[in-house]
């Protein structure tokens, strides 16, 4: 009976056959910057509509130099989360949010500006509908994209 041998060329072609199947798998679900930074925006909208500040804040770094500006200038995540649970504390007041005209523009690998405007549909005893436009500032970590800057008025 005769037995069959593996060639260091045989294995070879197996492990790199296997390593391009793997490729595809992988690429189909990296996502570029601009798909990443749009789908932070839309689960902070969902995170709004549900009446949950806290995961709406999830899209904020969480450090001390985060900064929010709008009548005021606030800077730190904290800060920033007093100051919509300050600002929205029903889920009447937060109304229903939704963004349009969002585009995104890479500074370099690591950071990127989206600009785009707001529209908070609310009832009369929630405050009225508001809208307005905002310019965000996103720094990329491990943690993924993250708004270091917000800029809404």
């Amino acid at each position: 009976m005769k037995r069959s041998r593996w060639t260091g060329r045989d294995i070879l072609l197996v492990v790199l056959l296997g390593l391009l199947l793997l490729v595809p798998h992988k690429m189909a679900y990296a996502q570029s910057p601009d798909s990443a930074i749009k789908q932070v925006l839309a689960d902070q909208v969902s995170a709004w509509n549900q009446g949950d500040i806290d995961g709406f804040m999830s899209g904020y770094r969480n450090s001390p130099e985060t900064t929010f500006v709008g009548k005021t200038v606030q800077h730190g995540w904290q800060k920033v989360l007093e100051r919509y649970k300050h600002n929205y504390p029903t889920k009447e007041s937060m109304g229903t949010l939704d963004f349009s005209d969002l585009e995104v523009r890479m500074l370099d690998a690591q950071h990127a500006v989206a600009t785009g405007k707001y529209h908070l549909a609310r009832s009369a005893a929630g405050g009225g509908d508001a809208s307005g436009v905002f310019s965000l500032v996103w720094e990329k970590s491990a943690e993924g994209w993250k708004i270091i800057l917000d800029h809404t008025s």
